[in-house]
């Protein structure tokens, strides 16, 4: 048996993700993957990809990542409410400034996907790794989506397990003896808990056991900091879902 963790979506939320690192220590998972976006709405930048770098986590390139490495100008996107685009706009602009060149050139080198490929027995199982997509880290896949758009991306990659991540919203979806699976968020769940999400993947001759993992972390503490940061304070209420339009 073997079992690997996958998380993503982190955020800048270093307290968030030291809860997940810990979990998954005591779980005694020793095979960590990053789904990317270690930057933006919390004020842990550069200490999130410090911790990613100084586990040698495996990491790929989230949409925040690219545009941070790149200085990418951000695009307001209609399905943002008029508060969240001001913030977001005031949010990637002070990661734009904070993250260390050091940090930017790291970024820009992740690779766009993972395939792993792990032996059981006799069985190889193929394991597709994603932002969000095969072909964008952009694109935004929900579990209403059809079975086929899934079905697809695990033909088109020949994987036997897509992750991916992207949305916030966690979800595994079984399609025949494959999976389609979204990790969630570490730092930014657009999920009613709001509580930090993974995945741990344990993997044996027969099949692959897919678990989302959700975990509380000192959210009130976190937003305390975005609020004494010049990160606008609509991340520190989203996180306590407190009134925000969520998109």
């Amino acid at each position: 048996m073997i079992q690997i963790a996958v998380f993503g979506d982190v955020h800048g939320n270093l307290p968030a993700l030291e809860v997940v690192l810990n979990d998954i220590k005591e779980r005694g998972i020793t095979q960590k993957f990053c789904l990317g976006d270690l930057v933006d709405f919390a004020p842990w930048g550069n200490e999130v990809i410090q911790k990613i770098r100084e586990n040698n986590i495996p990491c790929i390139l989230g949409n925040h990542d690219e545009r941070i490495a790149f200085n990418i100008p951000v695009i307001p996107l209609s399905k943002h409410s008029e508060e969240e685009t001001a913030a977001r706009f005031i949010a990637i602009d002070h990661s734009k400034r904070h993250i260390t060149q050091e940090n930017k050139a790291f970024l820009g080198e992740l690779p766009f996907h993972l395939k792993l490929n792990y032996m059981t027995g006799k069985r190889h199982w193929n394991i597709q790794l994603v932002h969000s997509g095969l072909e964008s880290n952009d694109t935004y896949l929900y579990e209403s989506e059809n079975d086929e758009v899934f079905e697809d991306m695990l033909n088109a990659s020949q994987s036997d397990v897509i992750l991916m991540g992207h949305t916030h919203i966690s979800f595994k979806k079984k399609l025949g003896e494959k999976w389609a699976i979204n990790t969630g968020s570490v730092g930014r769940s657009k999920e009613e808990n709001r509580l930090a999400s993974y995945v741990v993947l344990t993997i044996d001759e027969e099949k692959i056991t897919p678990k989302i993992i959700q975990l509380n972390y000192p959210v009130e503490e976190v937003a305390k900091q975005i609020e004494e940061s010049e990160i606008p304070n609509y991340y520190a209420r989203f996180l306590k879902n407190e009134k925000v339009v969520v998109s």
